[in-house]
């Protein structure tokens, strides 16, 4: 048998050495006989030092006290690398150390079974998504991530250099999704990421994340749109907790699939809702995050749900492109997702006629000609649709009850880190 990975443990009690090899399948023991086995090998073994990179073949033993179960007598010994000491950081855990240290040593931290297995999780649930909409005839698209405006105006943007020109990382696919339709691919969706230049420093805020954005069109309205936001959150779960028995045990967690549909909480009977709970909330203004959580205590309670949907925001507080209703224009056919307090994601119907999106504009006090490169388009006929954008690294973090979202992502972007 031939296993590989890096040292994590070594003891010496004398007659026998124990190496605990961290694999990529899990961890397994190296037990050396000193009598038994060649001098010239156990010499090799003598210099290896914690997190050095080795390979192993020998012969496979059972053994229930050991890590993993079986424990392997080597014959032969492949050393890749040999780890400096002392180390910066114990990818164990044996030895606590503060986030920020874990993330300036990254990869080392990855080596622990309990990293890795939120980031297989995290593989799953992308999975789980992308097998849902393809089976529902969604076509995967790429949409531009540089763009030549702005994508939702305000300051939360990164100006990047364009040869002599300035342009912008984009804050989210959307209206270049948007287009996508109008061209005339009916359901479509963009796995990538997004930036936002935004000095949060909570828990929960990342300046660059990944996201499943979704658009369809021919909609009747915004609750097509949660139909298929909530199917797809389920088969992402569903497809967690077939494939990830062992990652989920590693842990120790469980997942519980919700029930569907998700509860539907709408504007303005939110603020009836908060005033309950003793939030007040003046009227035609948008929550803040404690109203989020008193939200979600409200849903757990009379619902058992972990998810719900707000709907039909003020249109005062979102973009020019959603839709408002006709009968009631002070409210939008706005969509948030809320998953265990948070919100997961934005979306609901989009404007399609051009002249309301040409009022909206305004209305916004946007200039026409910074947007006229999008709302064009929509002079030349165009569908009702709409979408959404759900985080992944958040979707992760609520679904592993993971306290900081910066766990969630490999190689985190935070005001303060660039690096590594």
């Amino acid at each position: 048998m031939r296993v590989y990975g890096y040292v994590d443990e070594i003891r010496d009690l004398g007659g026998i050495k124990f190496f605990k090899l961290n694999t990529p399948n899990g961890y397994i023991q190296i037990t050396i006989n000193k009598k038994d086995i060649n001098q010239q090998l156990l010499k090799k073994f003598e210099t290896l030092t914690r997190q050095s990179c080795i390979s192993v073949t020998g012969k496979e033993n059972k053994n229930e006290k050991a890590p993993g179960g079986i424990e392997i007598f080597p014959t032969q010994l492949e050393i890749f690398s040999i780890a400096h000491s002392p180390l910066p950081l114990d990818p164990s855990g044996k030895t606590p150390a503060e986030l920020d240290t874990r993330l300036d040593w990254r990869s080392l931290d990855l080596r622990s079974p309990k990293n890795r297995a939120i980031f297989k999780i995290q593989s799953k649930i992308i999975q789980g998504m992308t097998e849902y909409l393809n089976k529902k005839g969604f076509t995967q698209v790429f949409t531009p991530c540089i763009l030549g405006a702005a994508s939702e105006g305000g300051s939360e943007v990164f100006p990047v250099a364009y040869f002599e020109k300035e342009a912008f990382l984009r804050q989210d696919p959307q209206l270049h999704r948007e287009l996508t339709i109008l061209g005339g691919i009916e359901k479509i969706f963009d796995l990538g990421p997004s930036w936002r230049a935004e000095q949060s420093h909570t828990t929960r805020h990342l300046c660059e994340h990944r996201a499943c954005a979704v658009e369809l069109s021919y909609i009747k309205n915004e609750f097509d749109i949660m139909k298929v936001e909530e199917e797809l959150v389920y088969a992402a779960m569903k497809k967690v907790k077939q494939d990830c028995e062992k990652e989920l045990d590693i842990l120790k967690t469980d997942i519980e699939l919700p029930k569907l549909p998700f509860p539907v909480l709408e504007f303005p009977n939110v603020y009836d809702i908060l005033e309950e709970y003793g939030k007040k909330i003046p009227y035609g203004e948008d929550y803040d995050r404690e109203s989020e959580v008193l939200l979600a205590k409200y849903v757990k309670e009379k619902y058992d749900s972990d998810f719900f949907f707000v709907n039909r925001f003020p249109f005062a507080v979102k973009p020019f492109y959603v839709m408002k209703i006709d009968e009631t224009p002070e409210w939008a056919r706005s969509v948030d997702l809320v998953y265990k307090g948070i919100e997961q994601s934005s979306g609901g119907q989009r404007e399609h006629r051009y002249d309301k999106l040409v009022e909206q504009v305004k209305e916004k006090k946007i200039s026409l000609d910074s947007v006229e490169w999008f709302i064009k388009f929509f002079k030349y006929g165009a569908p009702t649709l709409g979408g959404f954008a759900i985080g992944i690294e958040r979707f992760t973090m609520q679904m592993l009850d993971i306290k900081n979202v910066r766990e969630s992502v490999l190689f985190p972007r935070t005001p303060e880190r660039l690096l590594p």
